[in-house]
């Protein structure tokens, strides 16, 4: 599921720099991006991926890990496989260092990838799947209000734009640094509606992300509104 010849994704640069201002999101298509990737994971990377039971699960990690080693070696100017990943509380992905921050997200064979300067950022991409009662889940993790918004729409759109609510939800935990833990002190700022909002929790800034038909994807930064610049992931 790659992005279409109209999309907004553009072939990324071999040698990406931050702009000032900016935040430089990639689109991935785990399918298309070969196992030459899975060379440059550390030794933690590939026993974690070995404890997976799912063959295929496993290698559209090892990619999607894969493509963020690579893309940092990019932007550093390093050896992407010498580079030293941390953990945070709730296991968002740092740095040794903190030179750059960055924050990724995959689901079945998509992955997006947040790059920033000066600033935290999340990104979160969902694919629509089996059927959930999305108004139940809304009601516990967005909120009362989402959830009545959601229940007055039909099953498609409501489907629809609960993904859309629930990906800004998840990047705004991951731009955060929270887990689901941390989810009630953003709940309240979720909305149904609007692709983009600047009063979000934490002093936000979240925007939505056309990725593929079927899916939805949100990028948020800390601080005010910031130029995007969305690029796809080639070999």
């Amino acid at each position: 599921m790659s992005a279409s010849a109209g999309s907004p994704w553009r072939p990324g640069p071999r040698r990406p720099r931050i702009a000032a201002g900016a935040v430089d999101v990639w689109l991935a298509d785990l399918t298309a991006v070969g196992d030459k990737v899975h060379g440059l994971l550390s030794e933690e990377e590939r026993e974690r991926a070995a404890r997976m039971v799912s063959e295929h699960g496993r290698m559209l990690w090892m990619c999607a890990r894969g493509v963020l080693r690579a893309l940092l070696g990019r932007y550093l100017d390093e050896d992407p496989a010498g580079l030293r990943l941390l953990a945070g509380p709730h296991g968002k992905p740092a740095l040794l260092g903190e030179r750059l921050s960055f924050n990724l997200s995959h689901s079945g064979e998509l992955a997006l990838y947040a790059f920033a300067s000066g600033c935290s950022v999340g990104v979160d991409v969902e694919l629509e799947r089996r059927p959930i009662d999305e108004a139940r889940i809304a009601e516990r993790m967005l909120g009362p209000a989402a959830a009545r918004r959601l229940r007055e729409l039909d099953p498609a759109a409501r489907r629809r734009e609960f993904l859309r609510a629930w990906v800004r939800h998840e990047a705004r935990l991951k731009c955060l640094g929270v887990g689901i833990a941390g989810a009630e002190d953003v709940a309240g700022a979720e909305d149904v509606a609007g692709a983009e909002d600047v009063a979000g929790a934490g002093g936000t800034w979240t925007a939505e992300l056309d990725v593929a038909p079927g899916a939805a994807g949100a990028v948020t930064v800390q601080g005010g509104p910031r130029r995007l610049r969305l690029w796809r992931w080639t070999r």
